[in-house]
């Protein structure tokens, strides 16, 4: 059966593509940190559906996990996130550490570990979740910006050097979408995470989530190279509130 592994599936994009691609028959395995959660979905799940721990900052926890796992069709690469909002004379160079340590590296990592799997596969597909922060720099987001042009970077360079194989590359970007994210980045601070989203109507989880689904829906000859989801209320990297409804 066509398997997808999702990383950071334990909120989120992670957790709604992992919903959206089941319900598209693909049997998926959902890996994160936090095990109990990527457990208790893919009980819900079914279809063979596997929950595993995965800290894709981690080079051992890589390789114990992918020592588990006997196909990949498809690798989406979700885990990551900001952390501050600080200026660059301000920064904090242990948030910047962190930030390139998921977004990029664990990236590096788990796609590198999986490829012979992708490469075995009739179709690979590999769906790296960047972000509009990749094409958009702004004031405080720095770290954030810098990883997210690095994973950007990355995508296209594995596109390049993947062609001729039977796995196609995509980037997807999504703009502001309602998860955990910005609770992480602000310290757990429900307050200043709601802030983000005011006067705007965001995208859901389930909004990006379709967008996994629709591209691995596609036939083996198409590639999606990039892709970008935004809210109506979102231009690049700026809100703008609808004041005629």
């Amino acid at each position: 059966m066509r398997t997808a592994i999702v990383t950071g599936a334990s909120s989120g994009i992670g957790e709604a593509s992992a919903r959206a691609l089941a319900g598209d028959g693909w049997r998926v395995i959902c890996v994160a940190r936090r095990v109990e959660r990527v457990e208790r979905l893919a009980g819900e799940l079914g279809n063979g559906a596997a929950g595993l721990r995965l800290d894709v900052t981690d080079q051992d926890s890589v390789d114990q996990f992918v020592a588990q796992v006997d196909r990949c069709d498809l690798l989406v690469n979700n885990a990551g996130g900001a952390k501050g909002t600080t200026a660059i004379a301000d920064s904090d160079p242990a948030e910047w550490e962190w930030m390139f340590q998921t977004n990029v590296l664990g990236t590096v990592r788990v796609t590198k570990a999986l490829l012979p799997k992708l490469l075995a596969a009739a179709a690979g597909l590999v769906i790296n979740v960047v972000s509009i922060a990749g094409h958009y720099p702004y004031p405080g987001g720095a770290g954030y910006n810098a990883a997210k042009f690095g994973e950007r970077a990355l995508t296209s360079v594995l596109r390049q050097e993947l062609a001729g194989t039977p796995v196609r590359v995509t980037e997807l970007d999504p703009g502001l979408v309602v998860t955990e994210f910005s609770l992480v980045r602000f310290g757990w601070d429900q307050a200043a995470a709601d802030a983000v989203y005011e006067g705007v109507e965001p995208l859901s989880a389930a909004d990006a989530a379709e967008a996994v689904r629709w591209i691995a829906a596609q036939p083996p000859h198409v590639n999606i190279d990039s892709l970008t989801i935004a809210a109506r209320d979102q231009i690049g990297p700026r809100k703008v509130p609808q004041t005629r409804r």
